[in-house]
């Protein structure tokens, strides 16, 4: 029972803020959130997009149609790129405040929406770069007004204060957090991500996985947050095989969406701590790693390093994805081959070695882990003490499987 693993007589702060419209139809809500806009004097917006998405998937016909009924005009951006970089932020901060926008709309999965987040700063915070915003050179108190429309079911940025930028010049990958940048409105529509890739419909929903693994496993923890967890790797575990089987279920594609949702609340309330700490360093020195496979690749191995300080929550949290785990701190090697054995199953087999990385590297990633702005505060709230040889060894166990 996880219940083992809560002190009761710690206070927790309980997080649920921004407003999401959630469903198959839930574009359909641009319409009202463009009068809400436009009601509010919100009525010039920067759109942050990647390149093709906002179009493919339908959704930039519903956003077109509701800003032109509502005579909102807008400048859009659509240079986002996976893993996007604080150059792009400064692009499109720029082309914000040339253009007078008053409010920011993303289009897109967590690069997208992450973007746009620090876009609104930067408009919010004349002469600061995206730089300075994610090396903490400054702390901010305000942002424009932030409108997410998600096309992941893996992100939870809809939903939360996070953001992620590379850095590119340093090989920094930090994630801020802040009040200032949960989204006014969020849209989730299910019918958006049926054409999503096998390989993304698989990584973004690892990605909500690992959200959760390390939510109700941090310092941080909360009923709150493991409630959350125990149920987001519920829904990943049934529904994912389905998604991945038969694309457009949109039954599949609605549960995947909802747990990928109470995931990002759930980190929101819990934090992160290892995988992400460690995930960060991997994307930022080779961009074109998929974030969820990044964290796929060292899940089994963060697993194993905490389970005996977390035996009882990832018992439970583990439960539909590595049956048999009895809440028994000896039982860390069976639970980091339970979860590898899982992700095998759906498909992500790949190990660092598989994806370019060595022995040699170890050193510069656990440098990265320890020096990159923010990740040490992720790492500070691991359940154990986070050494440099702990993430070492989580790296080290990472470049070939536990199961050969």
């Amino acid at each position: 029972m996880w219940e083992k693993d809560i002190d009761i007589n710690e206070v927790k702060e309980i997080r649920v803020r921004t407003t999401v419209y959630f469903g198959v139809g839930a574009i359909k809500k641009i319409e009202d959130i463009a009068k809400d806009l436009k009601a509010k004097g919100l009525d010039k917006l920067v759109v942050v997009t990647g390149k093709g998405a906002y179009k493919k998937t339908g959704a930039w016909d519903y956003v077109q149609a509701a800003l032109k009924n509502h005579n909102i005009t807008y400048v859009h951006y659509d240079g986002v790129t996976p893993n996007p970089n604080t150059h792009q932020v400064n692009e499109a901060a720029k082309m914000a405040k040339e253009f007078g926008a008053k409010a920011m709309l993303a289009i897109g999965g967590g690069s997208a929406i992450d973007a746009g987040k620090s876009v609104a700063i930067l408009m919010e915070n004349p002469g600061k770069t995206a730089e300075e915003l994610y090396e903490f050179k400054f702390t901010p108190e305000k942002a424009a007004p932030i409108i997410a429309i998600n096309l992941t079911h893996g992100t939870g940025s809809e939903a939360n204060r996070f953001a992620v930028v590379t850095i590119l010049e340093k090989n920094f990958k930090p994630a801020i957090a802040y009040d200032c940048i949960y989204p006014m409105y969020s849209i989730d529509d299910p019918a958006l991500m049926a054409n999503l890739s096998e390989n993304q419909t698989r990584y973004v929903s690892i990605d909500a996985v690992n959200h959760v693994v390390e939510a109700s496993t941090t310092k941080a923890a909360s009923p709150f947050s493991i409630d959350l967890a125990v149920s987001v790797v519920q829904l990943v575990g049934k529904y994912l095989p389905i998604a991945l089987k038969d694309p457009h279920n949109l039954e599949a594609r609605y549960f995947l969406a909802y747990a990928a949702l109470i995931a990002g609340v759930s980190f929101d309330n819990g934090l992160l701590h290892y995988t992400h700490a460690l995930e960060h360093p991997l994307s930022a020195v080779k961009p074109e790693l998929t974030h969820g496979l990044g964290l796929a690749i060292l899940l089994p191995a963060v697993v194993k390093q905490i389970y005996a300080e977390k035996s009882h929550t990832l018992a439970a949290v583990l439960a539909p994805i590595a049956p048999g785990l009895s809440g028994c701190p000896s039982q860390a090697e069976d639970a980091a081959k339970a979860v590898e054995k899982w992700l095998f199953s759906v498909g992500s087999t790949a190990k660092l070695k598989d994806e370019g990385f060595h022995e040699e590297d170890v050193d510069k990633m656990t440098e990265l882990a320890f020096t990159t702005p923010s990740l040490g505060l992720l790492l500070s709230m691991a359940p154990n003490e986070s050494t440099k040889e702990r993430v070492k060894a989580i790296y080290q166990e990472s470049l070939t499987p536990y199961n050969k």
